[in-house]
């Protein structure tokens, strides 16, 4: 029984692995076909994809190429039409010259057979004026080149007589109208500019409360009035006048500063060296500021502007210079309102003509400090504060130290002119008085070891001093002696001179 189910199982097994191997390889079979028709279909629809993408790409060339040759063409043609523009272009250019050869061919006939009838026309002149020359000759016994002589001589004289005719009348004419411009401008100027002309004396009178003051002023053995006028440089002159001393100078400037000195010390009652000398310094401090004031004034009044410090420093100590008596700062005041009204009447810059008006008389303020014209020291002072050109110009040219070259400068110089010519404006003896008493002292002031030095009695006499380190006794006798020589062989003068050498030793120091 058991063996029977043994064979039944075996047998059972065999025939399940003989089918097993049966369905396995049908299945192989059947999958490995429909592999290698899924291949097939794959390459197939390859194929087709990449003859269709050939297509596409050959479809796609052809319109490139087609685009190309398209453009090419249009190019073409382009270039074409170009090239046709050219050649019509030139073709009408050849055209042109062409025409314009022929003309120039028939201008040049022309100016050939022009020419050969110009020429055969200078042959008969020529034989003409020849005929006419010999019969001249003839007629007139003389060749031809002294006829050319004869009548160019004429013809020359002629025109000088003619042209000198011309030049007088026009010169006479031109004058007349300048002269009548010239008065009708000046006078205009003169209406209204008027300045008050007031002649500056060498002295001033100080009034004092009573006589008794006078002994004071004096002071013991005298040694106020000669500490006053050794600090001052100034003669103080005291007399009979009741209630008066008088105070003289050629220096406005120091007999300024001299009588503010003096009236202080009136005031205060305490006269004696020292508080003269402490008065003294107070009142030069008060006349430097006067100064300016006196510069800003009278720039203002001359409506300049923008002048440099220094030069409204120098303006205002032309308020103590006098020439030939006439107050230099009114001077320049009244030369700054000439010009500028000439200048307005002829049309040009008053500005400058004013400006240059009133610094014209600058180097007056410092010419004794510097040597040469003053015209010419005010136009160097001008040019180092950095004045334009033309002031500069017109300051040194209002004297003809330099020839005027504008406008400007000869409206300066005849305003200056103007205000000198007016009636009591200027004069002479003062002038001449003080270049005198200047003189004097600068020819003290020459010599070794001087260190200040006044004129004093209206010149009659000079008095030195000297530095003590530098000249001694005996020094001093000798440069009194010097000093007179050559007063007396460079200056003239009425009646004599006299010469004093001062040497002063101090010995100061401060009780603390």
């Amino acid at each position: 029984m058991s063996t029977a189910w043994i064979l039944i199982a075996l047998v059972t097994l065999i025939f399940g692995v003989a089918l097993g191997y049966l369905l396995n390889r049908y299945l192989l079979k059947d999958r490995t076909a429909r592999a290698a028709e899924e291949a097939d279909r794959t390459v197939r629809d390859a194929e087709k994809q990449a003859e269709t993408l050939k297509k596409e790409a050959l479809i796609e060339a052809k319109d490139q190429i087609l685009q190309m040759k398209q453009d090419a063409e249009a190019e073409n043609k382009e270039r074409r039409k170009e090239l046709s523009q050219l050649e019509q272009r030139l073709g009408q250019r050849e055209e042109s010259i062409d025409r314009r050869a022929e003309g120039l061919d028939k201008r040049e006939h022309q100016l050939s057979s022009q020419q050969g009838q110009i020429a055969k026309r200078e042959k008969e002149l020529e034989d003409v004026i020849e005929e006419e020359r010999q019969r001249l000759q003839q007629l007139a016994g003389m060749t031809a080149d002294e006829a050319r002589s004869e009548l160019m001589n004429r013809i020359q004289d002629d025109v000088k007589r003619e042209a000198a005719t011309f030049i007088r009348e026009a010169e006479s004419h031109a004058r007349e109208e300048a002269d009548k411009k010239a008065r009708n401008i000046v006078g205009i100027a003169i209406q209204r500019v008027a300045a008050d002309h007031t002649a500056e004396s060498t002295v001033s009178v100080v009034h004092i409360p009573s006589d008794d003051m006078k002994g004071r002023i004096i002071g013991r053995e005298g040694r106020n009035i000669r500490a006053f006028e050794q600090l001052t440089g100034i003669n103080l002159i005291i007399d009979d006048t009741p209630e008066a001393v008088i105070l003289s100078s050629f220096d406005p400037v120091r007999r300024e500063v001299g009588r503010i000195t003096l009236e202080t010390l009136i005031q205060d009652g305490r006269i004696h060296p020292a508080r003269i000398e402490e008065m003294f310094n107070k009142a030069e401090q008060l006349v430097s500021q006067q100064v300016h004031e006196a510069g800003e004034a009278a720039a203002f009044e001359a409506n300049v502007h923008n002048l440099h410090p220094e030069l409204v420093r120098t303006l205002g100590r032309l308020k103590f210079r006098t020439s030939y008596g006439q107050n230099v700062l009114k001077h320049s005041l009244e030369v700054s309102h000439l010009a500028g009204v000439m200048a307005a009447e002829l049309g040009v810059d008053g500005t400058l003509a004013k400006r240059a008006g009133l610094l014209h008389d600058l180097g007056k303020a410092i010419d004794h400090e510097v040597e040469g014209p003053h015209a010419v020291i005010g136009a160097d002072l001008a040019r180092r504060m950095n004045e334009p050109k033309t002031i500069v110009h017109a300051i040194e040219a209002h004297h003809a130290d330099v020839e005027p070259a504008t406008v400007e400068a000869v409206l300066v110089q005849a305003a200056d002119a103007i205000s000198a010519a007016r009636p009591g404006a200027r004069r002479e003896t003062l002038e001449s008085y003080i270049k005198r008493l200047e003189k004097l002292e600068a020819v003290a002031n020459q010599h070794k070891g001087v260190e200040k030095t006044y004129a004093m009695q209206a010149g009659r006499e000079i008095r030195v001093m000297v530095k003590p380190d530098q000249v001694n006794d005996t020094d001093a006798v000798v440069l009194a002696r010097d000093i007179a020589k050559q007063i007396e062989d460079e200056l003239e003068y009425p009646g004599q001179i006299k010469v004093m050498v001062i040497r002063e030793s101090r010995a100061v120091d401060y009780a603390k």
